[in-house]
């Protein structure tokens, strides 16, 4: 009975591979059910073989068993899925260069076999770019294995715009610096005590930061990329439509808000999260009081024929920021002939990058790698 209890447990719990989650620790587990789908798979298996012999329930357990583990492997499939046009679907927005790296174009976008390796690691130092002493602000700079002077990525915290720093998914910052870029990232001023459009101008001290100490930290300034997960692809965005900084030549958008107005007028499940309150600490009141500021803090509203290329990577299950948040700047991006590529994944969430290893994380970093090698070469 034990047995059947825990078995039709897991088959529950694999559920979050292909359905919503429906509430926050429900999220947080769904993030593993589906980036590491082997080890609910193996558990499960382990469940169902070790009563094997028992015929009591058998066909129940077996029954629960069996779809949980389909379950659970789902993701992987699905990864296989999309990683067979990915690479001819990238190459046809950005050209036949790009499925380059290193002059490598074999490279997989999705393999079982990497799922068993471990994160990347790379030393950083962490370094001070606004001395104010009312809000000194730092970042974390990963140099580049490659020497000389190399292009760098800007790195912007998620966080609901008042959490998170620098060490949130750092293993992307380690990846990306043994590819050969700089990388620094960063922490902004956060709500409530401070609102928009206050990270936004933090992006620009990094900017001036990071340029006037190109010499010493190795920096080609003619190429950077600005890098934003949830709420700082919202900055990052803004930052790249608003008020573009000369050298930066992309921005990478991972499941970010890009329309404020449409966010807070269709809020997230409150059981997730309360997503209209984060607005109103972030833009300061809700849409009725300040509409002006949703405006002006949505990067759509600023996209133009001028605007960098785009790289948009949203999880179709993401219960925390709306997939339609990418639909919306895809079509924007289309209208104004922007060069950008959207992926999307169909089984993940909010945060699926957690894991650079799993199906989501896999795919993600592979046109994370190829969109900045075209777009500072």
């Amino acid at each position: 009975m034990i047995r059947l209890i825990l078995l039709i447990l897991l088959f529950l719990i694999s559920l979050l591979a292909v359905f919503k989650a429906p509430a926050y620790y429900l999220w947080l587990l769904a993030i593993g059910v589906t980036e590491f789908p082997l080890v609910f798979a193996a558990i499960t298996a382990i469940l169902l073989i070790a009563g094997i012999w028992l015929h009591k329930y058998q066909m129940a357990t077996t029954l629960f068993g069996v779809l949980a583990i389909i379950f659970y492997l789902s993701p992987i499939v699905r990864a296989y899925i999309v990683a067979a046009t990915v690479k001819q679907n990238f190459v046809a927005v950005f050209g036949q260069g790009s499925a380059n790296i290193n002059g490598d174009s074999t490279q997989a976008p999705f393999s079982f076999l990497k799922m068993f390796s471990g994160p990347p690691e790379a030393d950083y130092q962490t370094l001070t770019y606004n001395t104010d002493k009312a809000e000194p602000l730092t970042l974390d700079f990963y140099h580049s294995f490659k020497d000389g002077k190399r292009p760098c990525i800007i790195v912007v915290h998620g966080g609901s715009w008042s959490g998170g720093d620098t060490q949130q998914l750092p293993e992307l910052n380690s990846h990306l610096a043994a590819q050969g870029y700089q990388v620094a990232a960063i922490n902004y001023r956060m709500a409530p005590k401070y609102q928009t459009p206050a990270p936004v101008e933090d992006i620009h001290k990094v900017f001036a930061y990071l340029k006037a100490h190109a010499d010493s930290l190795h920096i080609d300034t003619n190429n950077f990329v600005l890098v934003g997960r949830s709420a700082g692809a919202q900055i990052a965005l803004l930052s790249a439509y608003w008020k573009p900084e000369p050298g930066l030549k992309g921005v990478v958008d991972f499941y970010g808000p890009a329309d404020m107005v449409w966010g807070y007028s269709l809020p997230s499940n409150p059981l997730i999260m309360d997503s209209r309150l984060v607005m109103r600490n972030y833009i300061g009141g809700s849409y009725e009081d300040v509409p002006q500021k949703f405006i002006a803090s949505s990067p759509i509203e600023f996209v133009s024929k001028q605007s960098p290329p785009t790289l948009l990577i949203h999880g179709e299950n993401d219960v925390l920021v709306s997939p339609i948040h990418s639909m919306k700047l895809d079509k924007k991006l289309t209208e104004n002939n922007v060069k950008h590529f959207w992926l999307k994944l169909p089984w993940a969430t909010h945060g699926f990058d957690y894991n650079l290893n799993g199906p989501g994380g896999q795919l993600s970093t592979y046109v994370v790698e190829r969109f900045i090698n075209t777009v500072t070469k």
